[in-house]
């Protein structure tokens, strides 16, 4: 019985359409092409609809599905809460550790046979600077 109430409201919808767009462009000026731009109109928005409802009915059971796992794994939870004890919190007795020392200057080590770059920005021109 549902499904004839179904397809008379699609067959309802689809008319409606087709006869909304035939009435703005006027008995006239109708062509075949008219027509047969209305229907599939018509038919593209029942398909939309239906999309739309076929999405709807997907998520919410879906949905669904993953709150009654969520409220399974709550109550599983809370179950193996109730036989064991809580969490006992302690603060730590021990100093917090040293900072890491900072690392090595800009200056090389000492014997160090590589070119430093000086402060300023060098000139390859400045004697002394190797490339």
């Amino acid at each position: 019985m549902r499904v004839s109430f179904l397809v008379y409201g699609v067959l309802y919808v689809v008319v409606e359409i087709v006869g909304a767009q035939i009435e703005a462009i006027g008995w006239p000026q109708l062509t075949a092409l008219d027509v047969a731009t209305a229907v599939a109109n018509a038919c593209l928005t029942v398909a939309v609809g239906i999309a739309v409802l076929v999405g709807a009915d997907v998520g919410g059971r879906r949905w669904h599905r993953s709150m009654l796992a969520w409220r399974e794994e709550r109550a599983r939870l809370d179950a193996e809460s109730w036989h064991e004890p809580g969490t006992i919190t302690v603060s730590s007795w021990r100093p917090e550790p040293l900072a890491l020392p900072a690392g090595r200057s800009w200056e090389p080590a000492p014997g160090g046979s590589y070119a430093v770059p000086a402060r300023g920005r060098p000139f390859p021109e400045d004697p002394g600077h190797l490339l």
